[in-house]
């Protein structure tokens, strides 16, 4: 794949990985791979913004060299220490070792600790300018988004925006930008993205939109540095941000639970039909054969979460206790949950999810429903009026559910 002009003398030269199918070690799962993209800004003085990772280094520096001899590049800018971004840095610069590098504070004492390279670093700040010729770059701190160092940059002459991580997807494919794809599954990617990655920090993802609203900054383009290129729609994944960190919520429920012998699995099933009957749209899923990644996707956007599991050692089964903690940890806001299960000699799944829940700051909203064994007949009739009280609790919340 060539080098390609998304601006006038600005250049995706980066990689399109389609195999990985697991990323951050193995907590997401990248079903349609991922992309890893650099940009090469050809002015007066040239500038590299971001790198890809190591496996590909070979073709960044492959396609730097259709438009422009390595030794030519004036600056490289780190938006983003992490491997995937920076990890061809060090062979690049053996093929401009005059090359300045650009970043923050702390990303250059990330850059050392990853690389441990002696290089021209020049530290920049949120308002500090890189002035190329025609085109000037200013850069913006954004920490926290998702590392401490990450900073986005902007061309205002371009009104182009390259925020590394934020607004990114993993999606590899052909096409570079954002109305060359099926809209549905971008936005798709774009959700798991978030709530697998940057839901915890839904704070101060909320707080950088508004920082950058009140900035009166243009946007044309939207360059991250995963997936599709934003130039058609950059509104649309703004407002999906701002949505998402707003912890707004759809008309729908999550039922995520694990089963021993399948009787937990029988009151999932009766508890959703009591959902959908009471017209609520539903996802079910046995967290045993469910992608992980997939079910924060859907919660992400859920108003109501059901939660199950079997007892076993007087604890919940160990797939959905691995799962609830790292719920816990993505922080979710303002929704509501309530949990059941089965037993057979002795409970105490129930107790366990309860804690976490209430750990995670989730309010459950209805006492819980055990069942000893297989249910009964009237038991599955407790299954299907517990989904019922479930929605009715879910409508007659203070935050209204959307549609």
């Amino acid at each position: 794949m060539c080098a390609l002009e998304i601006k006038k003398d600005i250049y995706w030269v980066g990689a399109v990985d389609w195999n990985v199918r697991n990323f951050h070690g193995h907590t997401y799962t990248t079903k349609r791979g991922t992309t890893y993209n650099a940009y090469l800004v050809k002015d007066e003085k040239i500038a590299l913004i971001d790198t890809v990772h190591p496996a590909f280094t070979g073709e960044l520096i492959e396609k730097i060299k259709q438009l422009t001899p390595l030794e030519n590049i004036d600056y490289i800018i780190t938006n983003h220490v992490e491997v995937d971004h920076s990890g061809a840095l060090p062979e690049v610069l053996k093929l401009c070792p005059m090359a300045k590098v650009l970043g923050t504070k702390k990303c250059k004492e990330g850059l050392y600790k990853h690389y441990y390279g002696n290089w021209d670093f020049q530290f920049v700040k949120t308002g500090d300018e890189l002035n190329l010729g025609k085109r000037v770059l200013t850069f913006l701190e954004a920490p926290m988004l998702h590392w401490p160092e990450s900073m986005f940059t902007y061309c205002p002459q371009e009104e182009l925006l390259f925020p590394n991580d934020a607004f990114g997807q993993h999606y590899a494919t052909s096409e570079r930008f954002d109305d060359e794809v099926d809209q549905f599954v971008l936005m798709d990617e774009a959700a798991k993205y978030y709530g697998n990655i940057l839901w915890p920090l839904s704070a101060m993802v909320l707080k950088k939109i508004e920082e950058v609203q009140k900035m009166n900054i243009a946007l044309r383009m939207i360059a991250p540095s995963h997936g599709i290129i934003w130039r058609s729609f950059p509104t649309k994944i703004i407002e999906a941000y701002s949505s998402w960190a707003k912890n707004e919520t759809k008309n729908k429920v999550a039922i995520v639970y694990e089963t021993m012998w399948g009787a937990t699995g029988k009151m999932a099933r009766m508890i959703a039909e009591g959902i959908i009957d009471s017209g609520l749209n539903i996802k079910l899923f046995d967290i045993t054969f469910s992608d992980r990644t997939e079910v924060i996707r859907e919660m992400l956007d859920s108003k109501g979460y059901v939660i199950g599991s079997s007892t076993h050692d007087n604890d919940m089964l160990t797939t959905i206790a691995g799962f609830l903690q790292f719920l816990k940890g993505l922080k979710p806001k303002n929704r509501l949950a309530c949990v059941f299960g089965s037993y057979g000699w002795a409970g105490g799944a129930i107790q366990e999810i309860e804690k976490v829940i209430k750990e995670a700051g989730i309010e459950i909203s209805l006492p819980s429903l055990s069942v000893q064994y297989i249910p009964n007949e009237q038991e599955s009739v407790r299954c299907y009026e517990f989904g019922k009280d479930f929605a009715k609790k879910l409508k007659s919340d203070g935050n209204e559910l959307t549609q």
